[in-house]
């Protein structure tokens, strides 16, 4: 099995390839891909050493699986050009999320829908990611109507820049800005652009994802806030069902879902909280309790490490489980 790693020296390209070697994936030969800056440079992957090629070169080698995580505008011009080989690409940005010929898939949810005949597949947001994990078993036993949802989000899903400039301001150094103000010490209630409505961009692919993902009924509406923290993002979010539910068994829902950790005692103190989070696979639910201002709404609070099942794990289960059913 041929992979390649497109934007394999990238933050999520670094975790992509730990994910990797951790679960084992049957690798014959690694293909790590980045700028042309970084072209012959070597990476360790598991003892063995690889050499850093250009998207021409990578294709001529001929990957089964692409793991992309370069940017939208790579993907849009590239995945294409991986797909023409055979080759089946795993998208980690933007690019096809919405594209009504491409699945936007969370493994545990519908990874069903796939088949040999898709070639680029999309890799969701990293905040939809935890949210609808969440939300899939609760919809499926009381119908989602309307989710009100609230983030704060790791400066990870920035970017190295957001980290360097975190740490510059704790250490009294200037340096590079990722962000307009300062991020230690703060938040910044912006996720990407602004768009028309005045909305962000985050806050649109949480709307606009889930829809797509669980069910285009599902209304959404989301304020992403950018906090100084490093382990994952955190959401504090709000259900509305049509149906009434019952907290005892919203919790076991919860807990026998697939890719989720029920972390929910208030009287221990036990909640999900980024700092645990970090480095960790799953997503992590807690702070569960009825809304009293108004009947069959539910709160609850959601954490995940955004750069693993966020970006990085998620497109490795995708492709896992791209081989389990024989479609690669």
């Amino acid at each position: 099995m041929k992979v390649a790693v497109v934007g394999a020296t990238g933050m999520v390209g670094n975790v992509m390839l730990k994910v990797l070697r951790e679960q084992n994936f049957p690798i014959t030969e690694l293909i790590p891909v980045a700028s042309e800056k970084s072209i012959g440079t070597e990476i360790d992957f598991g003892g063995l050493m690889f050499k850093v090629v250009g998207m021409e070169t990578a294709i001529a080698m001929r990957p089964d699986i692409a793991l992309f995580s370069a940017g939208g505008e790579t993907s849009l011009e590239w995945a294409p050009k991986f797909a023409a080989i055979g080759c089946t690409v795993i998208d980690n940005s933007s690019a096809w999320r919405m594209d009504t010929t491409k699945k936007l898939i969370v493994p545990e949810i519908n990874g069903e829908i796939l088949t040999s005949e898709d070639k680029i597949i999309a890799n969701p947001n990293c905040s939809t990611i935890q949210l609808v994990l969440a939300l899939s078993p609760l919809h499926k036993a009381y119908k989602v109507k309307r989710v009100v949802v609230s983030t704060y989000q790791s400066i990870t899903g920035t970017g190295v820049k957001a980290v360097q400039q975190m740490e510059n301001e704790r250490n009294g150094i200037s340096g590079e800005m990722a962000y307009k103000y300062p991020i230690d010490k703060n938040c910044i209630p912006q996720c990407d652009s602004f768009e028309e409505n005045g909305y962000t961009k985050e806050e649109m692919k949480l709307s606009n994802e889930t829809k797509k993902i669980l069910d285009t009924a599902i209304n959404v509406t989301a304020t992403a806030v950018r906090v100084p923290v490093v382990g994952g993002h955190s959401e504090a979010v709000n259900i509305e069902f049509e149906k009434e539910f019952d907290l005892a068994d919203v919790r076991r829902l919860l807990h026998e879902q697939p890719g989720l950790v029920l972390k929910d005692d208030s009287t221990a103190y036990s909640y999900p909280m980024p700092k645990y989070a970090e480095g960790k696979d799953a997503v992590f639910v807690g702070r569960i309790r009825r809304d009293e201002s108004q009947p069959k709404t539910l709160n609850m609070w959601i954490v995940a490490d955004n750069l693993r099942k966020g970006a990085a794990t998620n497109a490795v289960q995708i492709a896992k489980l791209l081989i389990e059913k024989g479609l690669i």
